[in-house]
């Protein structure tokens, strides 16, 4: 299945309507979604992040230490959100970037970031499978994606296809929490398993035989 609504972006107008609208706080408000992910001095990237519905709410959850990256493909986003920023005494603390089409333009943060907020955005990103490659780049070793997409707008179908880019990037799912009328899911880095003690041990003494047995062929009785 193609990534079929990835050219659609969303005009300011109707940013308003359906990122900023008081009543999206009907379904959920931004604190009960960011709570169990953002913290004091975290560093937080957001694409999409419309005029700032999310992107306020982190900039007071990280504090003065943390700071919020948010990524827009449209200037006048970007500007609108700047004004509610500064007027909420939080734009210290946003990080404000115009992107391309083809990219996040964050390779200057790989391995920096501890949160990823993915929200209702990633269907009307033309590759899909480049987004989520760069989204891991940038994520610290423990680091988090939050994937929520709008079920009446995405399919299963089409979430699932999402999922599996992820996956392929190097994510593993670690939770699909609840997000009234959304698809929801927590991804983390996929970290290789640490051999056991015991397989330490079994290894150091393979390591130690195949010494011995070399010895022994050098110096025959």
């Amino acid at each position: 299945m193609s990534h079929q609504q990835a050219d659609h972006v969303c005009p300011p107008i109707i940013g308003y309507f359906l990122l900023s609208n008081p009543l999206r706080r009907l379904l959920y408000t931004p604190g009960s979604v960011l709570a169990p992910h953002v913290r004091e001095g975290m560093t937080v990237i957001e694409p999409g992040p419309g005029m700032g519905f999310f992107t306020l709410e982190i900039a007071r959850r990280v504090g003065s230490t943390g700071r919020v990256v948010a990524l827009d493909i449209q200037q006048k986003m970007l500007r609108v959100l700047a004004q509610r920023a500064e007027r909420a005494d939080l734009l210290g603390r946003v990080d404000l970037r115009l992107i391309k089409k083809d990219g996040l333009g964050i390779n200057d943060l790989k391995g920096k970031a501890d949160f990823f907020l993915a929200f209702a955005m990633v269907h009307e990103v033309p590759n899909p499978r480049h987004f989520f490659q760069e989204a891991f780049a940038s994520l610290k070793e423990r680091g988090r994606l939050l994937l929520v997409e709008p079920a009446g707008h995405v399919s299963e179908a089409l979430f699932k296809e999402e999922l599996r880019h992820a996956e392929n990037a190097g994510f593993r799912v670690e939770s699909r929490p609840s997000i009234r009328m959304s698809r929801a899911t927590v991804l983390a880095k996929s970290q290789r398993p640490e051999p056991s003690a015991k397989g330490r041990k079994r290894g150091g003494s393979s390591k130690q035989a195949a010494k011995r047995e070399r010895t022994r062929r050098m110096h025959p009785r």
